[in-house]
């Protein structure tokens, strides 16, 4: 069995430096270096050392989940998809809540590394931070040449396995569909600006206006929740008044916007985004943007879960409208 010296001597490095670029260190490390430690760890099939003989074997149960947080209905909805799979399996599941802190999304890997999980998802939004993805990359890097396996949803700033929504296409179909509807003046009730869910999803809104020679849609940035939805709501109509409908990037905070209205007694239609079971219910009937998240999370678990391929693996998911009694031409 290969040991961490015949690694090092294969890849031409001291021992010292074959062991930070296995271990994940934060210590930086050449892209040239990196690349021939990594090509030695690949033909010697060395394995790290004991824990990691263990990860790498059949006998192993557990799987890592990193989210958000999971009472979020999005991840809510992901991870009863994931766990599906992972049941069928055999598998006990560890979830993480990371609370959008990227911070806390690093540790959780390294904890989850730490315990041998045999494999992770991650199932949150991509970071708009360079530090952080490259700090993400090198651990996630270290535990896939342990024998882990890894899968993420959404847009990150890595090569692997993935399940990517088609986020700003659903965007477009949003402001296709109020423009389509005569509205001239939308507002957008946007996520937090660090993540890459909120991007694509203003991006295709922003692209329909300009399709449909609308002035741009006017932004107010909130929290993914109901509350941040309805105070947003509140800051667009008193600084836009003329604004016939808003487009909120979540269904919760598109709850949190009908909620507002339905107060001050204001008739705007108002688009949401993921189809969550609640948007059905409420009244008005929420017209949405729909994902399938529950097979989402199905899919991302499925390729944790199947064999490493010599080629990353990345399965985009379509959005579609679901047309429901909260979207409406606008009064003349």
């Amino acid at each position: 069995m290969a040991t961490l010296d015949d690694v090092a001597r294969r890849a031409g490095v001291s021992t010292a430096t074959a062991s930070r670029i296995i271990n994940g260190s934060s210590k930086p490390v050449s892209a040239a270096l990196r690349d021939r430690v990594e090509a030695a760890v690949a033909d010697l099939h060395y394995v790290p050392n004991a824990h990691a003989r263990q990860l790498a074997g059949s006998g192993r149960t557990a799987v890592g989940v990193v989210v958000h947080d999971v009472s979020d209905p999005y991840f809510a909805e992901i991870t009863r998809g994931l766990q599906r799979v992972a049941t069928t399996d055999g598998r006990l599941v560890i979830i993480c809540n990371t609370y959008r802190d990227p911070a806390r999304e690093l540790d959780y890997v390294e904890l989850l590394r730490a315990h041998q999980v045999a494999a992770m998802v991650l199932a949150g939004s991509g970071y708009h931070d360079v530090a952080f993805a490259r700090s993400l990359r090198g651990k996630l890097r270290a535990y896939e040449l342990s024998g882990g396996r890894v899968a993420v949803i959404g847009r990150h700033d890595r090569t692997g396995d993935a399940v990517v929504p088609d986020n700003e296409s659903g965007g477009f179909m949003a402001g296709e569909h109020l423009y389509a509807l005569g509205h001239r003046d939308i507002g957008v009730i946007a996520g937090p600006r660090n993540l890459t869910t909120t991007t694509d999803r203003l991006t295709g809104l922003r692209r329909a206006a300009r399709t449909h020679g609308r002035p741009a849609p006017k932004v107010a940035y909130a929290d993914f929740d109901r509350d941040s939805g309805a105070a947003a709501t509140g800051d667009l109509l008193s600084t836009h008044p003329r604004l016939t409908a808003i487009a909120a990037l979540n269904d919760s905070m598109a709850v949190g916007a009908l909620a507002f209205l339905r107060d001050v007694d204001r008739r705007v239609s108002v688009i949401g985004f993921d189809d969550m079971p609640i948007a059905r219910d409420v009244t008005p009937a929420l017209t949405t943007i729909r994902l399938p998240l529950a097979d989402m999370g199905a899919q991302a678990m499925s390729l944790a879960l199947s064999p490493a391929s010599p080629d990353p693996r990345v399965e985009r998911v379509p959005a579609t409208l679901v047309e429901r009694a909260s979207t409406f031409p606008p009064d003349r």
